[in-house]
């Protein structure tokens, strides 16, 4: 499979773990596992831009490698430091999305990183690039969320 059939199959698995977080209440296990100050609003919009760059990073996948490996680190980072760890942390609390992050994420942005090495696009620049793009992308939302209770942030 191409980087390019990589990349919209991660969009497809994004779509499918936007899915099981909305099923399964993700606003409200955050709240109170993660303590983090999120709304629906928050979950619908910050999940349209990941759709919206899912699709961009899908189309760009030829023309620039890096991009698809940014998504395959934001899905990674996703999988890992927000539902895998959570659950172990929590001995076993089930997190809205672990399903998905351990089944779809972690295989295919592995396939994603490993297609990219195999295909000779991967070098030291690139993964040092899409890992810290993928960090900053996962991070940013949450950065905001804190953000937007202080002062500065908030309208008159």
């Amino acid at each position: 499979m191409t980087l390019a059939n990589l990349a919209w199959l991660a969009m497809a698995a994004y779509a499918m773990h936007i899915l099981e977080e909305y099923t399964f209440d993700w606003r409200n296990w955050a709240r109170a596992v993660l303590k983090l100050p999120v709304e629906w609003n928050d979950f619908y919009v910050t999940n349209a831009i990941v759709i919206s760059l899912g699709i961009a990073q899908a189309m760009l996948a030829p023309a620039l490698p890096w991009v698809p490996l940014t998504f395959a680190s934001v899905m990674l980072i996703n999988a890992v430091f927000f539902h895998i760890l959570p659950v172990v942390r929590f001995h076993g609390r089930f997190s809205p999305g672990v399903v998905t992050a351990v089944v779809l994420f972690l295989p295919v942005g592995i396939l994603i990183w490993k297609t990219a090495a195999d295909s000779g696009v991967l070098d030291a620049r690139t993964a040092i690039v899409a890992v810290v793009a993928g960090a900053l992308l996962m991070a940013a939302p949450i950065v905001m969320l804190q953000l937007r209770s202080r002062p500065y942030f908030r309208e008159v």
